[in-house]
């Protein structure tokens, strides 16, 4: 079977496919596309906040981090989770030593210590839901920001050595974000630098 280049064209021609179709298909594809256990969804484009957001957190990340034996990525590198099927491109990923890549293709790891999300209405539910249950299978894993591109608000999740995830919550532009696993305090009026609350049509 001949395989195609376009979300319209996959939906059409199979709903069904491997990791190797999917990996195949995005490596050609215009646009990006997330793989969950066979199927391919489209990833919505982001808003300007969110780009912002986004860029300001890995900013910060990859200046604190430079000389250090950390790695950060943002946007276009994929993750591969293995115990449920998913290939997906989180906003900012952190990676303490080297990547670990899924089979030879340097294009998907598979190894974060610290992944970030910019919230949006269309995947603040499954961020905070299913995203987070698939992303805690990562025994690497351990800590998890979520950032809120309407108002100042960022949730954050540690994982504590017997295996708990605590909740902490950072609400006004004083507050001061407290990246446990790596050592960096981030104010919230860093993090929101030049975001404008105003441009709140949320099309990510």
């Amino acid at each position: 079977m001949k395989l195609q280049t376009t979300t319209q064209e996959i939906k059409i021609v199979k709903a069904y496919y491997t990791p190797e179709e999917y990996l195949e298909l995005e490596a050609k594809a215009d646009d990006k596309n997330e793989f969950r256990d066979g199927e391919i969804i489209p990833v919505t484009g982001g808003t300007t906040n969110h780009n912002k957001l986004a860029l300001n957190l890995a900013t910060s990340l990859n200046l604190a981090l430079f000389d250090l034996e950390y790695e950060v990525y943002i946007g276009d590198v994929k993750l591969w989770i293995p115990r449920y099927r998913q290939f997906t491109y989180p906003d900012v990923m952190v990676i303490e030593g080297e990547p670990v890549y899924y089979t030879t293709n340097t294009t998907t790891v598979t190894n974060p210590l610290l992944i970030a999300e910019i919230l949006s209405k269309s995947t603040k539910d499954y961020d905070q839901g299913d995203k987070f249950l698939y992303y805690r299978s990562i025994p690497e894993f351990k800590e998890y920001i979520l950032i809120d591109q309407t108002q100042y608000y960022v949730m954050q999740y540690v994982k504590t050595p017997e295996n708990q995830w605590i909740l902490t919550e950072y609400e006004t532009e004083s507050a001061k974000l407290n990246l446990l696993t790596i050592n960096l305090e981030l104010s919230l009026k860093q993090l929101y630098k030049k975001i404008n609350f105003a441009e709140n049509i949320d099309l990510s």
